[in-house]
């Protein structure tokens, strides 16, 4: 059986049990059934050569129970086959309703509606799995290479009580890896991924001519240097760090709360840049529309437009607690595919334009150091490098650093590039992750590393 008939195979299990359960409710009960699947392959790759690869097949149904303003959910393994996965869920249906009997009343609870149903299945360009490890590793054989692999169809699905159906696929694929070089100081590294839907051999190809490029770079003496602040550029991965911090912050939840960094935005104590925009946009299908209890997001939804919050994201709960409207979003209230729009700088002008500073290739540890401030700290990591007069000199030692988004966010930012990369999220505990933030690179003014 194909791949694609063996999700069709699923889809109308998944159906099937979801019917069956809805038929077993009693009076009053309201029933919101969630399924997490995936059909994956997974190689990991180490000195250049296989160390692990197979095939997941795998699946999960969440089930949420709601009686007497109480809820209560129970998980449980998903496998296609009709007579185990009923079986697992009429116990797991009885078990709620033993537990939810015990669980005190929830003032904000949301009761499941019918607010129209959708299937969405993206096919992608991947890699044949009998070709895929000799394809990955035929450009990296005179390397130290070290990486992870994964490819495949991921799904989500939704039903509840009320009728409504939802059903998500989408195809997609990561390789996530380093490239490692002796040195006189010690073992350096270049990290680098490449993502997306649909497998581009020159695409790959210049990914990983770059990190060579690097590598070769990073066997220069390393530089140390003085804490301060230094006009940097941050490539779309690094980017990709600070920027995400933003995208767990537009909740309506946080902001009420007064626990997010975008709340002095709002009161307007703080500005941010004119030349940052940051919206969340559903119609690169990397993610489903619809959240745990079925509700579908807008297909776009500005956050922040040219500095400005115009937008947050508003679950049921938070539209029940703070008389808000919902707009779709989940129980956390974090951006699901978020994009940052485009700047004017051109990849041949980066150097030209940072002139003396830092190019950070990627960073890692970070972490709040202020939320309330926007203040955000952590690392520099992987290829990082020293430039004078546009010209890369030294490998730098790592540094720390520790900035306030409206400094380096605000006029600090000099430009982001007119380029964007796809930054997956790799995530693979339990279920292969769906969605990233799609990225430019950036260039600052006067960013502050402190160690």
């Amino acid at each position: 059986m194909s791949r694609h008939l063996e999700e069709q195979a699923l889809e109308k299990a998944f159906y099937q049990l979801a019917d069956r359960l809805i038929d077993s409710l009693h009076q009053g009960e309201h029933l919101t059934i969630n399924l997490e699947s995936e059909r994956s392959q997974f190689t990991r790759f180490n000195h250049a050569k296989v160390r692990q690869s197979g095939v997941v097949a795998d699946g999960n149904v969440t089930i949420l129970l709601i009686y007497n303003q109480r809820e209560a959910f129970a998980k449980f393994p998903f496998t296609g086959d009709r007579e185990i996965d009923m079986a697992y869920a009429i116990a797991n249906l009885e078990y709620l309703r033993q537990e939810v009997a015990q669980i005190p009343e929830n003032p904000y609870l949301v009761i499941p509606e019918n607010q129209g149903s959708s299937r969405e299945v993206y096919q992608g360009n991947l890699l044949k799995p009998e070709e895929a490890i000799a394809t990955i590793l035929a450009p990296v054989n005179n390397v130290d290479f070290t990486g992870f692999y994964a490819s495949g169809s991921v799904i989500r699905a939704n039903a509840n009580s009320a009728g409504q159906r939802h059903w998500f696929a989408t195809d997609s694929f990561f390789v996530d890896y380093s490239m490692f070089v002796q040195t006189d100081s010690g073992e350096k590294a270049v990290k680098g991924i490449y993502a997306g839907k649909d497998w581009d051999a020159q695409a790959y190809k210049l990914q990983i001519n770059r990190s060579q490029q690097q590598l070769v770079a990073l066997q220069k003496p390393s530089k140390t240097l003085e804490r301060g602040q230094y006009r940097t550029y941050f490539a779309p991965a690094a980017s990709s760090e600070l920027l995400g911090f933003l995208t767990w912050s537009a909740g309506e939840s946080g902001l009420q709360q007064s626990s997010s960094a975008l709340l002095k935005l709002k009161n307007q104590e703080k500005a941010l840049s004119p030349l940052l925009s940051i919206s969340e946009n559903f119609t690169y299908g990397n993610v489903p529309r619809f959240n745990d209890l079925g509700e579908v997001a807008p297909e776009y939804l500005p956050i922040i437009t040219e500095g400005k919050l115009v937008n947050t994201l508003v679950s049921s709960r938070s539209a029940k607690e703070y008389g808000k409207i919902a707009n779709g979003a989940d129980e956390g209230e974090s951006m699901r595919s978020p994009e940052v729009a485009a700047g004017s700088l051109a990849e041949s002008d980066i150097l030209k334009q940072l002139d003396t500073g830092l190019y950070l290739s990627n960073l890692h540890y970070l972490n709040w150091s202020d939320r309330s401030g926007g203040r955000i700290t952590g690392m520099t990591r992987y290829a990082c490098f020293w430039v004078e007069n546009g010209e890369f000199i030294a490998p730098i030692e790592n540094l720390r650093f520790d900035d306030s988004i409206y400094d380096f966010l605000g006029e600090n930012l000099k430009d982001f590039t007119d380029f964007r990369e796809f930054i997956p999220n790799t995530g693979t505990y339990e279920t292969r992750s769906l969605g990233g933030i799609l990225v430019p690179g950036m260039l600052v003014q006067d960013f502050t590393f402190t160690l």
